[in-house]
């Protein structure tokens, strides 16, 4: 239970009161006199110097209490000046999140832009290969209509220019004939 209890209280005899804010013998040699004995000392409060709460405290100085009509009018402004600044923090705080929003909207965009553009490369993909598939094939058309119209070239100049020969009447008769 000695846990419990402060490390500097004076009814328990602590030796080791000197050392209770986390000093030690060679960070404070200034605590002790010549004669080994503990010298008595007011610590100043510490205070935190982030700035982030408390703007207007410095290190280690504590706020003075305004007394005097200057010093309330300055204490006025401190005030003024101290809210000012918490406001231009969270406006700034509220910029960057409209700046982070706008970004991730962005980023959003791009991501959808850039799978519609995979879509429509895919879709034209597509129609390239039936298209060439299509001229391919029109092609082979022409060509085929070229030989068949050749064909028929041959076939109407041997019935214009032959006279009918002895076959075509020898096929006839013997087809009366018989």
């Amino acid at each position: 239970m000695l846990s419990a209890l402060p490390p500097s209280d004076h009814l328990l005899g602590n030796p080791f009161s000197a050392f209770a804010g986390g000093f030690t013998q060679w960070d404070c040699h200034d605590l002790f006199s010549a004669g080994g004995a503990l010298k008595p000392t007011n610590p100043k409060p510490v205070y935190s110097t982030s700035g982030s709460d408390e703007p207007d405290q410095t290190h280690g100085e504590p706020k003075p209490v305004p007394d005097e009509p200057n010093q309330r009018a300055e204490s006025v402004m401190d005030e003024r000046k101290r809210r000012r600044m918490i406001s231009n923090r969270e406006s700034a705080r509220r910029s960057r999140m409209r700046k982070q929003r706008h970004l991730e909207n962005l980023r959003n965009q791009l991501n959808k832009c850039r799978i519609e553009k995979r879509e429509l490369n895919n879709r034209l993909q597509f129609i390239l290969y039936h298209c060439n598939r299509v001229q391919t094939e029109n092609e082979w058309l022409r060509s085929e209509r070229t030989v068949l119209s050749q064909k028929l070239s041959n076939f109407t100049q041997i019935l214009v220019f032959q006279p009918f020969s002895s076959a075509w009447t020898c096929n006839s008769t013997t087809v009366m004939t018989e």
